[in-house]
């Protein structure tokens, strides 16, 4: 009997034992920003990542038990198909890679990369209405203006996500 087409598939790629190939399933490990640290570095250790996406019922379990290197969940819900958490996965994966920002800073400041939400973000025009943006950012001061980024982090974060900060303690 011939194998079923996922594991013919599987096989039919060069070198896939060396490949992590990650099941999308709402009983995985959950995924955050450690676990795509880890798994940026998988991808640039082999180059390449295959996602695994059932649908409805998921995979046959002996796929799972003999190909799949690591399982994740994005969330405590359930959706018809893998297709949209491998998605999720792939973006917040190639984010990290190398020269796909702009500015490789840019990731240091992003919510989660440090236990805390993100400050908020102001645009032009410098007036909205009878809204402004905070004179301290229109300073010009850059200590001033990281010193109120961070306290508007922590503030956030506090008010949104407390369990974070436990997470910093």
């Amino acid at each position: 009997m011939q194998a079923p087409p996922i594991i013919r598939a599987i096989k039919s790629i060069e070198h896939y034992q060396e490949i992590p190939i990650i099941f999308l399933t709402p009983s995985g490990t959950t995924f955050n920003t450690k676990e795509c640290q880890k798994l940026t570095l998988k991808l640039k250790a082999c180059k390449s990542i295959i996602f695994l996406c059932g649908h409805y019922e998921g995979v046959d379990q002996r796929v799972i038990d003999r190909y799949v290197t690591d399982e994740y969940s994005i969330g405590d819900y359930v959706l018809t198909g893998g297709e949209l958490p491998a998605l999720v996965l792939a973006d917040s994966i190639i984010r990290h890679i190398q020269g796909v920002l702009g500015n490789a800073g840019s990731l240091t400041e992003e919510s989660f990369e440090s236990n805390l939400l993100e400050y908020p973000q102001y645009t032009r025009p410098q007036k909205v209405e009878d809204m402004s943006v905070p004179e301290v950012l229109l300073s010009g001061n850059h200590a001033q203006i990281k010193k109120w980024r961070k306290a508007k982090s922590l503030e956030i974060t506090q008010e949104k996500r407390p369990d974070l900060l436990k997470k910093e303690k």
